[in-house]
């Protein structure tokens, strides 16, 4: 770097923090603008015909203000005249000036107007569509990178920051109107005098400095924060939710969490008090000298102006004129700053769009063969979580026959969830492969092969929807299907729950909104089940999902799964052992590994340690 370089880069250093800090870096302040190109992309793609209206808007309000004051100069030269002549002037011409003007302002607040009501809908209308993008984006990515805390904040960022991101479309579109008018008022202030930009230039640095510095730290701030406010939003809704309310009474736990939040939010607010003051000081201070040289020049051109140099209605036009462009240029600086400071959140927001997912189906992708043929395999199939070095499954190696039923057992954390995981695709094998028909399973279509697995997870949602649509979601494409939706309701027994409701299968559940009804968690599990009967599936998964039910319900529930899904694969997961003996063979898994497959009855024989926790568990009906 040169000396000239340095000292600028310093200066940069100065105003937007520490050069080793990311979020405070100069260099990287000003290359998150080129976020704004990609902002004003979708900001005309969300409406091309409203974003056009928008700008040529604006373009015809940013040459009012010169306008505005040359007419002004016109009607105090009028006037001026007027006095001096006692009236013998014609007057005519003054009124005409008027009307002008009047005109011109109601046209003009009329254009705010209708600039305003633009932006607003414009605004909704981006919110809106960024929201939905968010969603489908989220929807194509791998499950493991949800698990990531640092991929989680991003998410979360991308997520809050809807109403930032239209803040940051407004502002943008203000600058460039801005910039035009300061261009107009700019022409007439150089024919009078082309100095007086020079020192309005200087009069505008003192409160940019103040402005970038201070918006800088706060984002900073903000960013810094991100897990703590995270975990401060969570505290929030614990401590006020139906879903935690029983625990925080038995528990007394309001007290812990009231002085964790306390706790939290103070350090937070303190932080940013300090900030908010140092912001106030110099923003106030610095301000002070910019003030102090715009009244040098006022005082300038009132001594032109007494010296009968220019007339009063030059006066008000400089005067004006002068005013305005340091008010613009002020406003141009600091919200360039405004717009470098949020163009990092920005960032933040195209950050979660530019991760990609790992698994996806390409063109050459093969469909699902229906029916399957010969099964799926396992052939040395081991898994990790990236960036880390324990395997959660090892070299696991086993075929599942078309029409067989086979049970996973184990401790938690043998690795039954991540196995099924694997089998739909939600994760990838870290080395081996999984065959269906003979076939990697990379080779298949994601969402059709998907679309062949029903499988529900032991920590199912409840989603606050109504009955049918709680339902539905096992094969959301059918939503309207009513005799679907009651046929799968039948199979799992839910049938009997939504008889009990008033409104039915249109009952709203959860009571997180008006009309919602709570129901137990066995009732729950029927519901959930019913989503695994909604689609025509070749394999069906249940991880866990009568873990609410007493082993009777749940012997039940199993007997009744394995009469109505006769001729197709299924994998089931259960801690108890009297209800996995039904499976035609029975996966022991344990630390990741494979270390017994066979009937219960073979496993039972081999008197290994799938035997020894059956009679451990038996034991406890003795």
């Amino acid at each position: 770097m040169t000396i000239f370089n340095t000292f600028f880069y310093k200066i940069a250093v100065f105003l937007y923090g520490n050069e080793n800090d990311p979020e405070k870096n100069p260099q990287a302040r000003l290359a998150s603008l080129k976020n704004i190109p990609r902002l004003l992309r979708l900001i005309w793609d969300t409406n091309p015909r409203m974003a056009g209206t928008n700008i040529l808007l604006r373009i015809i309000c940013s040459v009012f203000p010169p306008i505005m004051l040359y007419i002004g100069k016109l009607i105090i030269d009028e006037v001026v005249i007027l006095v001096n002549t006692k009236g013998q002037h014609d007057i005519e011409t003054l009124w005409q000036w008027v009307g002008l003007e009047f005109g011109l302002a109601i046209f003009l607040d009329l254009l705010n107007r209708l600039i305003n009501l633009n932006d607003s809908l414009l605004g909704d209308l981006f919110a809106n569509k960024s929201s939905v993008q968010i969603i489908e984006h989220a929807a194509k990515l791998d499950l493991y990178q949800f698990e990531n805390p640092t991929f989680y904040d991003k998410l979360e960022k991308a997520r809050q920051q809807t109403g930032g991101r239209t803040y940051i479309m407004t502002q943008v579109l203000a600058q460039m109107q801005s910039i035009i008018s300061f261009v107009m008022l700019a022409i007439g202030l150089a024919i009078f005098s082309p100095w007086l930009i020079l020192v309005l230039l200087l009069a505008a640095i003192p409160s940019f400095v103040s402005e970038s510095r201070f918006n800088t730290l706060k984002y900073s701030l903000t960013t810094s924060w991100t897990p703590q406010r995270r975990e401060l939003d969570y505290i929030r809704f614990m401590g006020a939710s139906d879903s935690t309310a029983k625990e925080l009474k038995i528990f007394s736990l309001s007290n812990f969490l009231s002085e964790r939040f306390n706790k939290l939010a103070d350090e937070f607010y303190q932080a940013n008090r300090k900030l908010s003051i140092q912001s106030a000081f110099w923003g106030g201070l610095l301000n002070l000298l910019s003030v102090g040289i715009y009244y040098s020049v006022y005082i300038y051109i009132i001594t032109t102006t007494v010296q009968g140099n220019i007339t009063l209605g030059d006066l008000t036009f400089l005067a004006g004129s002068f005013d305005r462009m340091r008010s613009s240029f002020q406003s141009i600086m600091n919200r360039f700053a405004d717009i470098s400071s949020r163009a990092l959140y920005l960032q933040d927001f195209f950050d979660f769009f530019d991760i990609q997912p790992t698994i996806f189906s390409d063109g050459q992708s093969l469909p699902i063969p229906k029916p399957i043929a010969k099964g799926i395999t396992f052939e040395n199939v081991s898994f990790k979580y990236p960036n880390t070095e324990k395997y959660s499954l090892k070299n696991v190696s086993f075929h599942l026959n078309v029409g067989e039923k086979i049970a996973l057992v184990g401790e938690n954390g043998a690795g039954k969830t991540t196995l099924v995981k694997l089998l739909a695709r939600l994760y990838e094998p870290t080395e081996g492969r999984i065959l269906l028909d003979g076939i990697d399973l990379k080779a298949y279509h994601i969402d059709e092969l998907r679309s062949q697995i029903g499988i529900i997870f032991q920590d199912f949602v409840k989603f606050a929807l109504k009955a049918s649509e709680n339902i539905a979601v096992g094969n959301i494409a059918e939503i309207d299907n009513a005799a679907l939706i009651e046929q799968a309701a039948q199979k799992s027994l839910a049938s009997t729950v939504i008889a009990k409701f008033p409104e039915g299968y249109n009952q709203m559940l959860a009571r997180r909104f008006k009309g919602g009804v709570e129901m137990s968690g066995g009732e729950w599990q029927k519901v959930a089940l019913a989503r695994a009967y909604m689609r025509d599936a070749q394999l069906v998964i249940l991880d866990e999902p009568t873990a609410a039910l007493d082993a009777r319900a749940e012997h039940e529930v199993f007997i009744r799964f394995s009469e109505l899904i006769s001729g197709k694969m299924a994998v089931l997961i259960s801690h108890r052992f009297s209800t996995v003996r039904m499976a035609d063979r029975i996966l022991f898994l344990e630390f990741g590994e494979l270390r017994e497959i066979g009937s219960h009855e073979e496993l039972m024989q081999i008197n290994g340690k799938y035997a020894e926790l059956f009679n451990l568990q038996a034991k406890g009906y003795i």
